[in-house]
C-alpha cells in the first residue's frame, strides 16, 4: 500500500463561505499515482467542515439559513465567556462533520452524479489548513 499526504492552505473572503473542492482533491490524487484505494480529506480546524452534496447555490444557502435556525450566530454561547465570539461556528461544525473518505477508482474519485466535495468554513478569514490523504494502492 502507498500513501501520499497532501496540505491545502485555505483562507476564505468571508467568515462563513462554502468553498468546492473536488477539482483540487482529483489533483492531488492524480499526482498520487494511486488507481485504486481512498481519500481522506479533513479540515483539521474545529470551526470548518468538510462534507459532500450537490453543487447548487440554493441548497448551499437553505444550508445557511438551517444552521442559522439551528444555532443563531447572535445567541450569547456559554462558550463566550473565554472570550471568543463563535460559539456556533463550533456547533455548525458538528452539525457538518468533521471528514470525509472518497473511494478511488481507477485514479478517479469515486462519486455519485452530482456529489461534489466542499470545505465549509464557519469562521474564517485567516490561514486554515486541510489535509489530503491518499491511501491505495
Amino acid at each position: 500500500m502507498k500513501t501520499h499526504t497532501h496540505y491545502i492552505t485555505i483562507n476564505t473572503n468571508k467568515r462563513v463561505d462554502f468553498v468546492r473542492l473536488t477539482p483540487k482533491i482529483q489533483e492531488i490524487v492524480d499526482k498520487s499515482n494511486i488507481k485504486e484505494g481512498i481519500v481522506l480529506v479533513n479540515p483539521m480546524h474545529i470551526t470548518a467542515s468538510i462534507y459532500i452534496n450537490d453543487n447548487e447555490q440554493g441548497l448551499i444557502k437553505d444550508y445557511q439559513e438551517w444552521l442559522e435556525k439551528l444555532a443563531p450566530k447572535d445567541k450569547d454561547y456559554h462558550h463566550h465567556l473565554t472570550g471568543e465570539d463563535n460559539g456556533w461556528s463550533h456547533l455548525w461544525r458538528t452539525v457538518m462533520g468533521r471528514e470525509v473518505t472518497v473511494a478511488i477508482t481507477k485514479g478517479e474519485l469515486d462519486l455519485g452524479p452530482w456529489e461534489e466535495i466542499f470545505y465549509a468554513e464557519f469562521d474564517g478569514q485567516r490561514n486554515k489548513k486541510i489535509l489530503v490523504k491518499v491511501l491505495g494502492a
